[in-house]
C-alpha cells in the first residue's frame, strides 16, 4: 500500500510538522508540499532541521498543487484558519480525495466534516472523507472529561486551567511570541471565551445530552515551545479507584492515551502523540490533569493518526515516536 499526499500550507509549524512525520511514514508518499509565500524553493529551506531527509521543493499558486488528483489520496490542509474554507471554495476537490483539514473552519458538525477526535468517534472517523482536526488546547481538554461524560457523570460546572507553548500561537511574529517578551513570563489570554470552548461542549452533548453546565476556562501563555498542561476539576461522586477504573476502562482500546497513577508532566510527551492524565480526587472534586504536545497529538499527528484510520492502518502506523526525556 502507498498513500499518496498533498499538503497545503506547508510552511508552517504544523505543515513542517507534519512533514516530519509523514517522510518516516511506511506507508506514504509525499506527491507534493504547497506554500504560496515558499513557492519554488526547497522544503528545507524553511524548514532548515529536514536539510538531508527530504528533496521535495515547495509547489505554489492556486491550481498548481491539485494537477495529479487522479493519484492523490489524502490531502491536508494546514493552513491558517479561516483559509481553508477559501481554497475549498477556490478550488475543486475530488471526490475520492479525503480531506483532513488542521484549521478551525469546520469543526462544526453542522457542515460535511467529521470531527477527528479518535478516542470521541473512532468508527465515524473511519467511515468519513472530511475530516476536522481537533484544536489543541480542545484535545488536551476533551480527554480529561469524555470518560466522565460517556458514563453520565458530569455532575455540575468545569473548571479548566491550560498553559500552552508558544508555537500553539502559529508561526507569525507577533509581541507575545517573540523571544524577549516570552522569556520568564506568563499571561492569562481569552479568558472564558477561547474558540475551543464550543467543540469541547460539541463533543460532551454528544455523550452527554443533558449536560448544560458552566465551561469555565483559563488560557495561560507558557515560557516554552511545545506542550500543552491542563488542570481540570469537577464535582464527583466516588473514590479515585473508581475515577481510575472509569478512565482505564474508556482509553484501553485507545493507543495514545494512557493513565497514569503518578504526576505527569510535559517531557514524557513532546514530540510523540501521546496524552497522558493523571487523576486526584479532593473533598469530592476530581481533578484530572493531561499533558500533549500541541503540535503532535494537538494537530499534525493526530491529523496522521485520522489517516491511518481512513486507509484501514492500526492507529499507531508511523506515529511511535521518540519522546525528550531530558
Amino acid at each position: 500500500m502507498t498513500i499518496q499526499v498533498g499538503i497545503i500550507g506547508g510552511a508552517g509549524y504544523t505543515g513542517g510538522e507534519l512533514l516530519r512525520i509523514l517522510i518516516n511514514h511506511p506507508f506514504v508518499s509525499i506527491a507534493f508540499v504547497h506554500s504560496q509565500s515558499q513557492a519554488g524553493k526547497p522544503v528545507w529551506s524553511t524548514h532548515t532541521d529536514l536539510l538531508g531527509d527530504t528533496d521535495l521543493t515547495f509547489s505554489g499558486g492556486a491550481t498548481q498543487p491539485l494537477v495529479q488528483q487522479d493519484e492523490l489520496d489524502v490531502l491536508f490542509l494546514c493552513s491558517g484558519h479561516g483559509q481553508s474554507a477559501k481554497f475549498l471554495a477556490d478550488n475543486e476537490v475530488a471526490e475520492h480525495v479525503t480531506i483532513i483539514d488542521l484549521s478551525t473552519d469546520f469543526r462544526d458538525e453542522t457542515n460535511e466534516f467529521i470531527y477527528g477526535l479518535p478516542e470521541l468517534q473512532r468508527e465515524r472517523i473511519q467511515q468519513a472523507d472530511r475530516i476536522a482536526n481537533p484544536g489543541c488546547f480542545a484535545t488536551a481538554i476533551q480527554l480529561t472529561l469524555l470518560p466522565l461524560a460517556s458514563a453520565g457523570r458530569l455532575l455540575d460546572a468545569v473548571h479548566i486551567s491550560a498553559v500552552t507553548g508558544s508555537t500553539g500561537a502559529g508561526q507569525a511574529l507577533v509581541p507575545t511570541t517573540g523571544f524577549t517578551w516570552r522569556n520568564n513570563n506568563l499571561s492569562v489570554y481569552k479568558a472564558f471565551t477561547h474558540q475551543h470552548l464550543a467543540e469541547i461542549r460539541q463533543s460532551l452533548t454528544y455523550l452527554q445530552p443533558d449536560f448544560g453546565e458552566a465551561i469555565n476556562f483559563i488560557p495561560y501563555r507558557g515560557d516554552f515551545t511545545r506542550g500543552i498542561m491542563a488542570n481540570v476539576y469537577t464535582p464527583f461522586s466516588g473514590t479515585l479507584p473508581d475515577a481510575l477504573q472509569l478512565y482505564r476502562d474508556y482509553y484501553a482500546a485507545h493507543p495514545f492515551t494512557h493513565v497514569s497513577e503518578t504526576p505527569v508532566d510535559l517531557k514524557q510527551v513532546v514530540n510523540t502523540n501521546k496524552a497522558l492524565l493523571s487523576l486526584e480526587v479532593h473533598d469530592g472534586q476530581l481533578l484530572i490533569t493531561s499533558v500533549i504536545d500541541n503540535l503532535t497529538k494537538g494537530a499534525s499527528g493526530q491529523a496522521v493518526q485520522n489517516m491511518n484510520l481512513v486507509v484501514g492502518l492500526p492507529e499507531d502506523t508511523g506515529l511511535r515516536l521518540k519522546p525528550v526525556a531530558f
